[in-house]
């Protein structure tokens, strides 16, 4: 019999009770002339419908609850830290943390603690961590993911990554979308009917060279805005609101990429060019031939 279970069998004529610890005593069966063998038959029928409903009221210890994912973004102006509880198809936002930019190393961290307080969750509650991985600043970026692999790391937690310019597609509901890369270029993304998506470093000239993309761009800012429309007359552009933490769960559910763990020690950022540092940093050539 399931625990706590009070099955109670009353003499022929009178109510037959099944109840659960807890809970009222429900209206009963009742039989007049209840044979000795019907009345244990009722018995164990309703002992088993009763255990069944205190096992879906009370779910055993081991029952896995619904998945807790943290979500970081720190890769543009501003960033973010977004909590949320996937249930199967969906993502229920439980809370979000704007961080201004610039000081995510500072920030980041303290961000994430006072995100999981506030709903009264452990670090090891945690079943993954979607980051947000670029393109945009390669100190954001690098903060982030820095973060983020410790947090993985020392909590056994699996890392998703996702693009930011996916991302910012899917917030608009297009395929495509660009974001500002400074020196007059754009980070765009480019997708095209039966092909995969791709993302590069786009100039004025780069993108004279590919047509205006059918079904729209999406866009966040006035930058990659304004050279679009410069490289492209016809330009058909989506303006949304900066992507956010938030917006990276919600693709990580939509996409199914939830379910696809990156390995930690190959977890990189999305570049798409190299650092100012790497840049400038090389020796100028001197125009001289080695001995």
């Amino acid at each position: 019999m399931c625990r706590g279970t009070r099955v109670s069998l009353q003499p022929p004529g009178q109510f037959l009770f099944v109840t659960a610890e807890g809970s009222p005593e429900g209206s009963g069966v009742s039989d007049n002339r209840v044979t000795d063998s019907a009345r244990v038959w009722l018995e164990a029928m309703l002992a088993r419908v009763s255990c069944w409903v205190v096992m879906q009221a009370n779910p055993s210890p081991g029952s896995k609850p619904p998945t807790l994912l943290l979500g970081v973004d720190t890769c543009g102006p501003s960033g973010s830290v977004a909590l949320g509880r996937f249930t199967g198809q969906d993502v229920q936002i439980l809370g979000e943390i704007e961080l201004e930019g610039r000081t995510y190393s500072s920030t980041l961290v303290a961000a994430i603690g006072e995100l999981l307080a506030k709903s009264q969750i452990r670090l090891k509650d945690i079943d993954g961590i979607v980051a947000v991985n670029g393109p945009g600043s390669f100190t954001g970026v690098r903060v982030g993911l820095s973060a983020v692999k410790g947090l993985a790391d020392g909590a056994a937690i699996s890392i998703v990554a996702l693009s930011r310019l996916a991302v910012l597609a899917n917030k608009a509901g297009l395929g495509s979308s660009a974001l500002d890369a400074h020196r007059h270029e754009v980070f765009l993304r480019v997708e095209s009917p039966g092909q995969p998506a791709q993302e590069l470093l786009a100039g004025l000239a780069d993108l004279a060279s590919i047509s205006a993309i059918a079904g729209g761009v999406a866009v966040c800012d006035e930058p990659a805005a304004a050279l679009l429309t410069e490289a492209w007359d016809a330009a058909e552009l989506v303006r949304v609101t900066p992507p956010t933490a938030a917006d990276g769960l919600r693709l990580a559910v939509a996409s199914g990429e939830i379910s696809k763990p990156v390995d930690l020690a190959l977890l990189d950022g999305n570049y798409l060019r190299r650092s100012d540092a790497e840049i400038f940093g090389e020796p100028a050539s001197t125009g001289k031939q080695p001995a």
